[in-house]
């Protein structure tokens, strides 16, 4: 879909299409008499006005104006046997080179299945030391939730937008092959060549499982695809999508929020304040977890400061320009404009996690909701070397978001948020933790309201 101003700039020039349509209502004038005066088609008065067909991308059409369909699960149900199979190769810490970091290593169950396997960085340490990942990890729960990177129409939005893929940059819509790219990444888990692995795994405590669960092992390719297959069963299944947050009991009528969760949850969603329900989607009148994944799956380029303790970073020319480095011909995003977005990450059991942003350049919670409070009115605190939006190229800065509530306030004025409403906020997002993980709150953990509040 293309800026409206395009389509009526080449409409404001066509006179012909003008004279082929008349003008509207009892005002019209009359049909000339003049026989020599014959009224071109609609067609000819297109083709005259040269206002062109315009191309439109694949697009998901909006049920409502504003609104997601709620993404269908896809496949059949749990198979118990390949669940299985997956959970024990997720924690399988024979696969990495050297040995000794799995799956869970960065994406660690106590952490609601996120992580940083050691490093205080703000992005994992790998499998050997002084290597790390690119960005941070986000939780791999809700996996199943999780559409195919697609354009999406929204009825208010000026063209189609980046919606879905798994990664920070949604390179990836098979979890079957997204696993592959941790496991052989050398900054990551450096499992080697497929061959390798293909040992581990034939030869490994669940060879028999392996074998009845996918068939005969016949090549490293073979077995390297059936790791994936048994990954994504247990990544998408009912053990990885919990919904057992106080917040699912709340919207099931089972639990009762507290004044200040109560006052973050308005807070949330209040355009003037938080404003955060317009990319963390949810829907208080369902009790589907689907519907309120807390995300649109959507990109944005919020410029999180730099994280300059990443080594990549001590480089003043090193950026990850996310969403436009995707690298796909069927649906490309390579376009320009998307330099610099990322994908917005749900906010179920954000509370748990150890770093925020794909930089992970924040390790509180409340921190983060300060970002969002102070970026626009105040950029002076977020950014301490007096350069706004320090992790973002030049040349890319004008895809910045500055449009959006809470991004569009005015330099020097009164932040959004008050200090009460920022630990409001963090109370009400600490709801959104599922119920295994809880005891991890306490870092992230609100500043009580005083009573006098």
């Amino acid at each position: 879909m293309h800026e409206p101003s395009v389509f009526w700039r080449r409409l404001a020039t066509g006179a012909a299409l003008l004279v082929a349509l008349g003008a509207c209502g009892k005002h019209a004038p009359a049909p000339s008499a003049q026989p020599s005066e014959v009224k071109p088609t609609i067609a000819e008065a297109f083709a005259s006005a040269k206002i062109p067909i315009l191309p439109r991308s694949p697009v998901v059409p909006a049920r409502r104006t504003n609104v997601l369909p709620v993404p269908p699960r896809e496949g059949p149900p749990d198979n118990p046997v390949l669940v299985a199979l997956g959970k024990k190769i997720f924690f399988d810490e024979r696969l990495s080179e050297p040995p000794g970091t799995s799956c869970s290593s960065c994406h660690d169950p106590a952490r609601a299945f996120s992580g940083a396997h050691g490093s205080s960085l703000g992005v994992p340490l790998g499998s050997r030391a002084g290597h790390f990942a690119r960005r941070s990890a986000p939780s791999v729960l809700y996996m199943r939730y999780v559409p195919k990177f697609h354009f999406f129409e929204d009825d208010e939005a000026p063209q189609a937008q980046p919606r879905g893929g798994y990664f920070w940059d949604g390179r990836s819509d098979s979890l079957v092959e997204l696993v592959k790219q941790p496991l052989f990444n050398p900054e990551e888990m450096n499992a080697g060549t497929p061959q390798l692995l293909a040992t581990k795994i034939t030869q490994g405590p669940y060879a028999k499982a392996f074998k009845a669960a996918l068939g005969p092992a016949s090549d490293p390719t073979a077995v390297t695809h059936g790791v994936g297959v048994a990954l994504e069963a247990y990544l998408k299944s009912d053990e990885m999508t919990p919904a057992s947050s106080k917040y699912d009991a709340y919207v099931r009528g089972q639990a009762t929020l507290t004044e200040q969760e109560r006052h973050g949850l308005e807070l949330f969603k209040d355009r003037r304040k938080g404003a955060c329900s317009g990319c963390h989607r949810l829907q208080e009148t369902s009790t589907n977890p689907g519907e309120s994944m807390f995300t649109d799956f959507g990109y944005d380029a919020v410029a999180w400061p730099r994280n300059r303790d990443l080594p990549a970073n001590q480089s003043a020319d090193n950026f990850d320009l996310g969403l436009c480095e995707r690298k796909d011909t069927v649906l490309p995003s390579s376009d320009k404009q998307w330099c610099s977005s990322f994908r917005t990450p749900s906010l179920r059991n954000v509370a748990v996690r150890e770093s925020f942003g794909h930089n992970g350049v924040y390790k509180k919670l409340r921190d983060v909701v300060s970002f969002y409070a102070f970026r626009a009115v105040a950029p002076g605190r977020i950014y301490p070397e007096g350069q706004k939006f320090d992790d973002v190229p030049a040349k890319y800065q004008s895809n910045v978001n500055v449009y959006a509530p809470i991004y569009n306030q005015r330099e020097g004025g009164t932040p959004p948020l008050s200090d009460a409403d920022i630990d409001a906020l963090v109370a009400f997002l600490g709801t959104l933790t599922d119920a295994p993980y809880l005891s991890k709150l306490a870092g992230n953990a609100p500043i009580a309201p005083s009573p006098s509040e």
